[in-house]
């Protein structure tokens, strides 16, 4: 009976980094594609990358900063734009293999165009409302697959420019909470 004890001992031991390992990230980076949508559903498509850092304070709240570069040509005027935001995740954490979440982030947004030699730029302020899911890779939680979904308003002189950005990237979690 006492080996037995011995050997619960030892087997739960070894059980606690198995569960630490499902717990909160430190911090994350993730980095994507993106397709940026701007002036609805006439607007200009653009395709682009996005890039975001996460530190998580407890198990559903982070604090994010989040950059995005788009571009795109339609009739052969060049259009970019940047985007700089931070702000707020709330995530939900079950312990399974899928975190969603939800984001509201605030910023500004640099837009820029150019045909024939002549150009024009603009620095609207920026925000984002939207969300969507961390989904674990493999058998490690280290990696994960993110979608998002997210409006994105550029206000500047009292009118606001209705945007759609949709992502895709991969995320790499730092450290344990």
């Amino acid at each position: 009976m006492k080996k037995f004890m011995w050997v619960a001992l030892a087997v739960s031991l070894f059980v606690i980094p198995s569960r630490a390992q499902q717990v909160t990230p430190a911090s994350d980076v993730s980095a994507g594609y993106s397709f940026l949508q701007v002036g609805g559903s006439n607007g200009v498509n653009m395709n682009g990358g996005t890039g975001s850092v996460a530190f998580n304070a407890n198990d559903w709240l982070g604090l994010v900063g989040d950059f995005g570069f788009y571009h795109a040509s339609p009739s052969s005027v060049g259009v970019s734009a940047t985007t700089f935001q931070f702000g707020p995740r709330l995530s939900y954490r079950a312990g399974g293999r899928v975190v969603p979440f939800g984001e509201a982030l605030f910023g500004g947004a640099h837009l820029s165009a150019s045909f024939g030699g002549a150009s024009a730029s603009t620095n609207p302020f920026a925000y984002t409302m939207g969300g969507g899911a961390d989904l674990q890779l493999g058998a490690s939680d280290k990696w994960s697959l993110r979608p998002e979904f997210e409006y994105v308003g550029m206000r500047q002189n009292g009118a606001t420019e209705n945007c759609m950005r949709i992502s895709v990237g991969i995320v790499f979690h730092l450290g344990q909470k």
